[in-house]
């Protein structure tokens, strides 16, 4: 890591405290293109009574917002924290090049903040998850895709 990594991880660690301070989780996040900062925030869910609301979802969506794109390439994510599935799942689907963290899911664990049942969760068969997970019309859904499939001017992400 050079000393903009560093001062950046930085920002993001500064972003967790004054989350803390604000009544939120102790997470922190910023989105970088091309040297400059282009988002940053940190975790709401407390504040906006949002479940996904984590700081990495919360800078990804004013990243996008803000670029006018949902295609986030060419930019990395400082996270103080090692992303959670979800954030994990966002900072994919939105093709950030790099992530760069701070504290570990293991530190988060040991202060309440366990994903490990996410983790566990998703490596069991639908039928055995703790939330039932009933499949339903698929016969009618699924003509959404085969629409979609020969959609010939579609965005694809």
């Amino acid at each position: 890591m050079d000393k903009f990594d560093e001062k950046m991880m930085r920002k993001a660690i500064s972003l967790s405290r004054i989350s803390i301070k604000k009544g939120g989780g102790p997470f922190g996040a910023i989105i970088v293109k091309d040297g400059r900062i282009v988002a940053s925030g940190h975790n709401m869910v407390t504040l906006k009574n949002d479940p996904t609301a984590h700081a990495e979802v919360s800078v990804i969506r004013r990243a996008a917002k803000k670029l006018n794109t949902f295609d986030l390439s060419g930019c990395t994510i400082y996270s103080s924290c090692e992303p959670c599935p979800m954030c994990l799942s966002a900072i994919y689907w939105a093709h950030i090049d790099k992530i760069y963290y701070a504290n570990t899911k293991a530190d988060a664990k040991d202060i309440g903040f366990d994903d490990s049942f996410i983790y566990d969760q998703l490596a069991l068969p639908v039928e055995k998850r703790s939330i039932p997970v009933v499949q339903l019309l698929r016969n009618e859904a699924i003509s959404a895709f085969e629409i979609w499939q020969q959609k010939p001017d579609k965005t694809k992400y």
